[in-house]
């Protein structure tokens, strides 16, 4: 396989010949992707935390295996510190803040933390919150990917040292695998020079000791004038692949997809997802019956949800065939494109909970945490 970070053009199947968007195609592409609508079903919603005071910003989600327990973090305000915590033990019907639970430090945690629940080589499971810096980079350039750790499936939680320079980001990890050998491998992006046209770049790095320790982060993608970022991995129906979504910032076009065949060891060069896949911050969950949800902010040119929390609803084979599956509008923003970071939970009963931030009132409040829950 070519690696990702060849320098090679991508050929975009969503873009015209002379790089500009080509807006026909995508109109023909809204007109045949199947949408549905259940934002307005409001007895479908559970807010977790409001934005009448603050503004709440992007969450993310871990539900314990097994159980009815889903955990939710976040951050205030856009991009801002994080400290929020809430707990819910009736697959996300009603929610219990639980900050206090959380060591004081965890205010000086800032932007988009993300949670996992990792098994060590000895069986034991810890859940981990990271976040992309503590305090102000400048000043301590050895405070990337902050850490806080629970061995109690989060009845306590301690503070633990940060991953350090090596692991300079924009967010922390926002997806993770665990692969055949048992090692999980962390997936983030790296704003790798301001003001370029392609400076965003992802990196992968691993850990074999349930998420203590990392190895020096190895950049997988980096697309001339494009910028690959929020890369989401998933396996296909066989186990034999992995697949990585991207957002691509440059908003143009069509979102990213590369493929590795190898447990992540080498990657296919980005290509375009399909229309009906575009958007930002991409969460997946498969359902029993082998179909993915995937969730994400809209960012497809000449979408009628464009900006809103939509769902996208397909196979593996559609994925990896650029076919467009179908789509379902969540919830709508009334702040335009500030929403859709999503944790994904599947539940027993075959619902997904698909969680974010929006601004879900036409009126003076900010965003809230919401989640949805509903059948595929």
């Amino acid at each position: 396989m070519k690696m990702a970070w060849s320098m090679a053009c991508v050929a975009g199947a969503c873009m015209a010949a002379a790089g500009e968007p080509d807006r026909e195609r995508f109109r023909q592409e809204a007109q045949r992707t199947p949408l549905e609508d259940i934002s307005q079903h409001v007895e479908l919603q559970c807010v977790i935390a409001d934005g009448k005071t603050e503004y709440q910003g992007h969450p993310t989600t871990l539900r314990l295996p097994g159980t009815s327990t889903i955990f939710c973090v976040w951050c205030i305000p856009h991009g801002g510190h994080g400290g929020q915590l809430a707990r819910s033990d009736d697959n996300g019907k009603t929610w219990t803040r639980i900050d206090h639970l959380l060591p004081a430090a965890a205010k000086d945690h800032w932007n988009c933390p993300s949670i996992y629940r990792m098994t060590d080589p000895a069986g034991k499971s810890r859940i981990w919150i990271f976040s992309a810096f503590k305090g102000n980079p400048r000043e301590n350039p050895d405070g990337f990917m902050p850490r806080l750790m629970s061995e109690d499936d989060g009845r306590t939680w301690t503070e633990m040292p940060p991953l350090g320079s090596a692991f300079r980001c924009v967010m922390t990890f926002s997806s993770m695998i665990r692969l055949k050998d048992g090692r999980y491998m962390g997936l983030y992006h790296r704003d790798v020079e301001q003001f370029r046209e392609d400076r965003m770049q992802i990196f992968k790095t691993l850990s074999a000791d349930g998420g203590f320790s990392w190895s020096e982060p190895e950049r997988i993608a980096a697309v001339p004038g494009k910028n690959p970022c929020e890369p989401c991995v998933l396996r296909s129906p066989d186990g034999a692949e992995l697949c990585v979504l991207m957002r691509e910032n440059n908003h143009q076009g069509c979102s990213l997809m590369m493929f590795s065949r190898d447990e992540g060891q080498s990657w296919t060069e980005p290509e375009d997802t399909a229309w009906a896949l575009t958007g930002d911050r991409h969460g997946a969950v498969r359902l029993p019956d082998g179909r993915w949800v995937i969730a994400f902010r809209d960012m497809a040119p000449e979408s009628p949800t464009r900006c809103h929390f939509v769902a996208w609803v397909g196979t593996y084979d559609d994925i990896r065939n650029q076919r467009p599956g179908r789509r379902i509008k969540l919830l709508h923003s009334y702040a335009g494109w500030d929403c859709g970071y999503p944790g994904m939970e599947l539940l027993d009963n075959g619902d997904v909970l698909a969680t974010t931030y929006a601004k879900i009132h036409d009126g003076p409040e900010q965003q809230s945490v919401v989640c949805v829950r509903f059948t595929p």
